[in-house]
């Protein structure tokens, strides 16, 4: 673990995006690794995923504190408590505050399940099928003041069956952003993302690397 860089998970549920972060972080040529992992829900079952694997959490739930400012101050200390460099919202299901994304200016991450700017927010899966699209999926970005606004580093996509439920298309999305997460962590710990003035960055790409990802659904995989 020595040399590799510290990296702050925030979670609110299952962490199964935390659990992809872990298990990549266990390879010896992986750049990061997980330093601490906070929870604004005290029965977050990523809670368990991290101290299985033997990393620090804690728990900071926003009612125990007059407001956001210090409920984020809180979070924050914490985090540079651990020698955090980076952070990576996993689930994390609370909007981070001007002065939270301030702080961490262009060292935090996010993983939203739509192909942004498209269907922002909540339920993006859902707001898919509503919609009627065709083509869904994830993106990993930069997280700035606004919901879901940041830079696009990754995205990955697939075809919307029209026997798709919410669950079986959130099934397929969820295993885009378990390969999706790892490889923009690892872009950006290693230095790879370059800001661009119009809200766009490019990345420094090895030559078998990509910033996109699809997934041809079969027939079975909208059952």
């Amino acid at each position: 673990m020595k040399g590799k860089t510290p990296v702050g998970v925030l979670i609110s549920g299952s962490g199964t995006n935390l659990q992809a972060l872990l298990d990549a972080c266990q390879s010896e040529d992986y750049p990061a690794r997980i330093a601490v992992v906070i929870s604004n829900r005290p029965r977050a079952y990523g809670l368990e995923r991290a101290q299985e694997a033997g990393i620090p959490t804690a728990v900071i739930p926003a009612k125990n504190y007059p407001d956001r400012q210090r409920h984020e101050q809180a979070i924050s200390a914490l985090l540079h408590e651990h020698g955090v460099e980076w952070v990576a919202c996993a689930g994390y299901m609370r909007i981070l505050s001007a002065a939270f994304v301030d702080e961490w200016a262009g060292r935090t991450l996010n993983i939203h399940p739509a192909l942004l700017p498209a269907f922002p927010g909540l339920d993006g899966q859902g707001q898919a099928l509503t919609h009627g699209v065709q083509i869904a999926g994830a993106t990993v970005h930069l997280v700035t003041e606004g919901s879901d606004t940041g830079p696009i580093i990754v995205q990955g996509a697939t075809g919307v069956l029209p026997n798709d439920t919410r669950d079986s298309l959130q099934e397929r999305i969820l295993a885009l952003e378990h390969i999706l997460y790892p490889r923009a962590l690892r872009w950006a710990v290693e230095g790879r993302i370059l800001p661009q003035i119009d809200n766009r960055v490019d990345i420094q790409l090895a030559e078998n690397e990509s910033r996109y990802l699809w997934h041809a659904p079969t027939k079975a995989d909208g059952e």
